[in-house]
């Protein structure tokens, strides 16, 4: 008979993983089950503790939908999600960095030609911006026909997805680059706003201690054939929060200086920013093939 305590239970438990399973399986299942059961002997985790956290988790999933998954918010809040693609999209030749998805990413965006608006609703105050840059390799030679997805909160601080009283895709688009590698669009200036906070996402920051404020940011989605595929965002230089994300995303190569428009200019604003890709690892063409 098994003797289990609390110093035999991991081996035990970790033995009982199947010797059918994949390699992979066995390494990630064996590092949480070994790291799970020292944090609980660690912080000598109590049953009502333990409780709490299960309980916790289950409002998190009452929460979820298609519209809002409340793990990836925790995840961000815990900084897991940006250290994840951290390790998964490590810069190796001189590639735009990477960041954080978000929870609000909506796929079939409207089709754009370059230079076209993504606002469908005016707000009082809102300044507007042309954004336009290049797409190169690290090489710096263009990159015709990258497909671009762009994403951004309105002045309220809401996405289209938060907010009924804006029109379904506002604030989104997908373009393509030129010959030349360029891309334009025209788009509001970003506010800083608040990660929902009135879930289970909400929960964890108050046992943080931590505020929910994002600064101003706009999504980047970036894809073509051939290269690695890039999530990334643009930060405003001058934005709030800039210090002390939320979710920890912000990086030094990703903020962006908005600039006054030049005289007879149809935006209040202009943001150039430049990104870079790389060609895609051999592996990953084998496997789109």
């Amino acid at each position: 008979m098994l003797n289990v305590n609390k110093d035999s239970i991991t081996d035990i438990v970790i033995g009982a993983l199947s010797n059918d399973i994949p390699p992979r399986n066995r390494r990630i299942l064996t590092s949480l089950i070994r790291h799970l059961h020292d944090f609980c002997r660690e912080v000598d985790l109590t049953f009502p503790e333990w409780f709490a956290a299960c309980e916790f988790l289950r409002r998190a999933g009452d929460i979820s939908d298609e519209k809002r998954n409340e793990f990836i918010l925790i995840a961000d809040i815990l900084g897991v999600e940006v250290l994840v693609d951290m390790l998964d999209h490590r810069i190796t030749d001189g590639e735009s960095e990477s960041t954080v998805l978000g929870p609000f990413y909506r796929e079939n965006p409207p089709i754009l030609p370059k230079g076209a608006s993504i606002i469908k609703k005016t707000f009082d105050n809102a300044q507007t911006v042309r954004v336009a840059g290049r797409i190169t390799d690290t090489a710096g030679r263009p990159i015709e026909g990258v497909t671009i997805d762009v994403w951004e909160d309105a002045p309220n601080g809401l996405y289209d997805l938060q907010d009924p009283e804006q029109p379904a895709y506002n604030l989104r688009g997908r373009l393509l680059t030129d010959t030349n590698g360029e891309y334009a669009f025209v788009a509001l200036r970003p506010e800083p706003y608040p990660i929902p906070y009135d879930g289970a996402g909400g929960e964890l920051l108050k046992y943080m201690g931590h505020h929910p404020w994002r600064p101003g940011h706009i999504h980047f989605m970036l894809s073509k054939d051939g290269y690695q595929s890039l999530i990334s965002q643009i930060y405003d230089s001058e934005t709030k929060y800039l210090d002390n994300d939320s979710v920890f995303a912000v990086k030094q190569s990703l903020i962006g200086k908005f600039r006054k428009a030049p005289e007879g200019a149809d935006t209040d604003l202009v943001l150039d920013f430049d990104f870079k890709l790389k060609k895609a690892a051999a592996e990953q063409l084998v496997a789109a093939e």
